[in-house]
């Protein structure tokens, strides 16, 4: 059934992930799915220190009334990157709200990247998004998010629905993070909201504490780049009208930041280029 006929079936879809420390390799140990989400297989295109898993859900949209859980449990010592092979598409609403939950949790030393490639939020769409990352003392996180409102280059416009978000960060069980809100076609379009632009994008750190040299060379990626730092945690933002720009900017901004916050250096999946 096309997605905008009210009678189509909507998915209740699931995935859990579960990695192991193997001497000095990340594994994945436990691959749990219903419904359209899968992960295909592990990948270590950096050595078997950091294992990168992509997250495919086959429908490749998803439809009012879908809901999306994700967890991924990343005990002691590992290192995973999560990403998607492609934009994730939300379609209008049809009367019922379209959710995803992602629940991310790392032991002591542990490290979490979550790095999706775009969403697109069609038309008359109505999303709710909420995202949950718990992270043991000495665990590091880095997580990225780019809202692109309408298919611009159809000439369409986001003109009737909303978008609702919540992030929750925790270390040691204590909030270090908390973001909650609502974009609707006024707020985009309002001088407190977005400005009249429809691309927004937000890159967030937890770990060490971003020296102001490094924060000055994540501005310098982009001049649409704004960059915070609250105690442990470090925030990047963009606001324009193109959705290739605000990925481009997060991903160099990622790349600058990867190697002080993880020991690593920034190796991109091979996924972003195709």
């Amino acid at each position: 059934m096309p997605f905008d006929d009210p009678t189509c079936t909507t998915w209740h879809a699931s995935l859990r992930l579960g990695f192991a420390r193997d001497g000095g390799c990340t594994r994945l140990v436990r691959r749990e799915h219903r419904g359209p989400l899968r992960v295909q297989k592990a990948l270590y295109p950096e050595g078997p220190g950091a294992c990168h898993v992509i997250v495919v859900h086959p429908p490749g949209g998803i439809v009012g009334g879908d809901r999306l859980d994700i967890a991924l449990d990343v005990p002691a010592g590992c290192h995973v990157l999560a990403t998607s092979p492609g934009a994730a598409k939300w379609y209008r609403a049809n009367g019922r709200t379209s959710r995803q939950d992602v629940h991310l949790a790392a032991g002591p030393g542990a490290a979490i990247e979550w790095l999706p490639q775009e969403t697109i939020v069609y038309d008359h769409a109505d999303v709710m998004l909420a995202h949950d990352v718990d992270l043991a003392p000495g665990a590091a996180y880095i997580g990225s998010e780019v809202l692109c409102f309408g298919r611009r280059a159809s000439g369409e416009r986001f003109t009737r629905g909303r978008v609702g978000q919540r992030t929750r960060i925790r270390v040691g069980g204590r909030p270090v993070w908390w973001e909650q809100g609502g974009a609707t076609p006024a707020l985009l379009a309002s001088p407190l909201g977005m400005d009249g632009h429809s691309v927004c994008a937000t890159l967030v750190a937890v770990g060490k504490p971003v020296p102001a040299a490094l924060q000055d060379a994540v501005r310098a990626v982009d001049p649409g780049l704004a960059v915070s730092q609250v105690k442990q945690v470090f925030v990047a933002r963009f606001l324009g009208d193109d959705g290739e720009r605000a990925r481009a900017a997060l991903t160099g901004a990622w790349t600058v930041l990867r190697p002080y916050l993880l020991d690593r250096p920034a190796t991109p999946p091979r996924i972003w280029n195709t």
